[in-house]
This record gives C-alpha cells, sequence and structure tokens, in this order.
C-alpha cells in the first residue's frame, strides 16, 4: 500500500474539518489513501505546495492564478466541483431601486467583498471596467473581512449586503452560493434583488506540481471520480463540500481572473 497522499486545504469555517475526515475515509478504502492538512491562509498552503510539503492544494481561482505564475505554468489542475463549472458574481440592490444593468451603478457606490476574492473584489472591477466605468464612475465600498480566505467564509459579502441595509451602499457584489443562500436559508427574506450577473467561470480546483507523479496522483483523481452521490456515504460528504459530482478541471473557466489579476495589476505573489 502506497503511503498516504497529503491533501492542503484552508480552515475557512469548522466543518471543513468533518469535510476532509470524511474523504479520508473515503479513501482509506481505495488503492490511494490520504490524508490531510489544514492551513489559515492561501497563502501558506500555496507555498506548502510549491515547497512540496504537501502533495495536493484544494485552491481557490485566484490560488490557482498564482500558483501558475509562481510556477511559470508547470502546475496542472486533477479536478473540480461540478458547482465550480458554473460560478458566478451577482449584483445586488434593494429591492424595487431600479437598477439594471451594469451602466445603472454610473454615479452610484458599489460594495465589494475582501480584496482578495475572486468573486467579490476582483472579478467585478473587471467586469465593470469591461463595461467602460472606472472608479470616476463607480464610488467602491471595499470591505476587507477575513483577508487570506479568498471570500470562502462569506462574511465580507453579508458585510457588503449590510453596508447596503444601511445605505452606505447602493449595491453589492457577491458570489452566486452566497445569493443562493440568502434565498435558501432567508437571511434577509425579499431584501434584495438581481440586477446583473455575471458570465460563468471556474472555481476552485485540486491543483498538483510535475513532482506529484501520475503514478501517484492518478489512482487518486480516479477514486476522487469514483464518488457517487446516490452512494449515501459518499452524499454526506459531498453535500457539505457543495457539489453532486467531481468532474475535469475547465481550465478556460480562469482566463477571465487571469486577464482581471494582470490589469488590475495584482502581484502572483501574497
Amino acid at each position: 500500500m502506497p503511503s498516504p497522499l497529503l491533501v492542503g486545504a484552508v480552515a475557512y469555517t469548522p466543518n471543513v474539518v468533518l469535510i476532509w475526515e470524511g474523504m479520508r475515509d473515503y479513501f482509506a478504502d481505495t488503492d490511494a489513501p490520504m490524508d490531510f492538512v489544514l492551513f489559515s491562509n492561501y497563502g501558506r498552503q500555496v507555498d506548502a505546495l510549491i515547497a512540496g510539503t504537501i502533495d495536493i492544494a484544494w485552491n481557490t481561482n485566484l490560488a490557482w492564478v498564482r500558483t501558475v505564475g509562481q510556477t511559470n505554468g508547470e502546475c496542472r489542475a486533477l479536478a473540480m466541483r461540478d458547482t465550480d463549472t458554473v460560478f458566478q458574481t451577482v449584483m445586488v440592490a434593494p429591492a424595487g431601486s431600479g437598477l439594471s444593468g451594469l451602466e445603472s451603478l454610473r454615479g452610484r457606490r458599489l460594495a465589494l467583498g475582501s480584496q482578495d476574492s475572486a468573486q467579490a473584489a476582483i472579478l467585478p472591477v473587471h467586469y465593470l471596467r469591461e463595461a467602460g466605468l472606472g472608479t470616476d464612475d463607480v464610488e467602491l465600498l471595499r470591505i476587507n473581512s477575513d483577508v487570506g480566505k479568498h471570500g470562502d467564509t462569506g462574511r465580507s459579502e453579508l458585510d457588503a449586503l449590510r453596508a447596503v441595509l444601511d445605505e452606505r451602499a447602493d449595491a453589492a457584489a457577491i458570489g452566486i452560493n452566497t445569493w443562493e443562500a440568502i434565498g435558501r436559508e432567508e437571511l434577509m427574506p425579499g431584501a434584495f434583488e438581481a440586477f446583473w450577473t455575471s458570465p460563468t467561470y471556474s472555481h476552485c480546483n485540486f491543483t498538483v506540481l510535475p513532482h506529484l507523479a501520475p503514478e501517484r496522483s492518478d489512482p487518486w483523481l480516479k477514486a476522487l471520480l469514483a464518488m457517487d452521490w446516490e452512494n449515501p456515504s459518499h452524499r454526506e460528504v459531498l453535500e457539505m463540500e457543495g457539489l453532486r459530482r467531481w468532474v475535469p478541471p475547465e481550465l478556460d473557466g480562469y482566463e477571465s481572473l487571469f486577464a482581471a489579476v494582470k490589469d488590475q495589476g495584482l502581484s502572483t505573489r501574497w
């Protein structure tokens, strides 16, 4: 039996421990056992991947972009969640605001999430610029909660929504998962309406470097893709991680973030 692969993940919420204990239990019954290490932020995790102290990193899209930049493109993505292939940014405003489309933000205040959140800060600015709107046209209120976790906690997005409710901003940019959670959990029932939704883009993926040989990564990947929603023991973990099935990576879905990072002069370092 080969030694366990070591997977890194960021501890953005307490149930991350339950998720990865469940993943470890699942892989223990395959020919590709694994263990996991939790990090406080993505910078530490990417450093560990590059240093070779972990074999696989469960990266956000920004962590992927920065890993590509720091390795001259020598990293590779193994897989992502089905939900990672259809991620979106949503612009929301108070119900009845009359806002419609990005152009309606001209002369308004837009609340953004953490500066390292692709969905709630980096890509919203990118989409505004694509629409011909700069900081002279739209006032940006930046809320940097939980920097280092790339918006995973959703805290900064909720703070952005509260800024709108407090009339410190006219609208907020949030990720599709936060928008769906508001309706599902009735956190702020009826308070907001979506007035613009971005094209889809890719979010998280499992990232590896060339030092992990295919004979090590391939059995692990095969076992990962074999997780079955119809199997109750698998479903419990899949539900906690927010997916129905693992899928091959869709790398084209990162093009908008690569462009945004370059256009905004963001470093590939931390």
